[in-house]
């Protein structure tokens, strides 16, 4: 049995999307739990699991997945779909870096940004906006989207933070294109929805 502890608006919402994307939100249990708020409303619900009281967490079987990039690789191994490459196909390695790249390097930066907050060693160890907005562009003038012309999760994923704060797109066609069309999906709008609905 698959669960996800989910807060709507919320970084758990991209996991909502993500089952929508895979056509198996019917084979998820979705259980509605409070957190803090920026504005600091919200409080930590003792029925979520998640150690820190966040969301998203997912429990299938018993066994506990925390962090949107795990939670993501595990759902697209899971339930295998043109939104991933399997393992052993060329662009594997791609995606993996992508999702990792995400958590390790991308939260990270636009959070310091966010929080205005700057010092050599944050620089050196995560980079900074504009090797981020780089490292974007190099991709996306190339191709459509991450990992070619097709979209995939490592899009979800990665497109997440500029629809959550449209300020920090830059003033990239090849960004800004990529955020729209990643947007421009039936799957975003049934996230949407079923957040509104909760």
């Amino acid at each position: 049995m698959l669960t996800l502890f989910h807060s709507p608006q919320s970084r758990s919402t991209r996991i909502i999307r993500l089952l929508c994307e895979l056509d198996v939100l019917d084979q998820v249990e979705i259980r509605q739990v409070t957190i803090p708020r920026r504005d600091g409303s919200g409080h930590i619900d003792p029925t979520n699991p998640h150690p820190e009281g966040k969301v998203p967490m997912l429990i299938h079987d018993g066994c506990a997945i925390r962090e949107s990039n795990a939670i993501i690789l595990y759902l697209t191994d899971l339930f295998p779909s043109a939104l991933a490459p399997v393992v052993g196909a060329a662009n594997r390695g791609s995606y993996l870096s992508w999702l990792a790249y995400y958590g390790n390097v991308v939260e990270p930066v636009l959070v310091h940004h966010l929080a205005q907050l700057e010092h050599p060693l944050l620089d050196s160890t995560f980079r900074g906006v504009p090797a981020l907005m780089r490292q974007l562009t190099t991709t996306l003038e190339r191709t459509d989207y991450l990992l070619g012309a097709e979209y995939s999760a490592a899009d979800l994923l990665m497109a997440s933070p500029f629809t959550w704060f449209s300020d920090l797109l830059p003033d990239e066609s090849s960004i800004r294109n990529w955020v729209d069309r990643c947007e421009d999906r039936p799957a975003s709008a049934a996230a949407e929805a079923l957040d509104h609905d909760q």
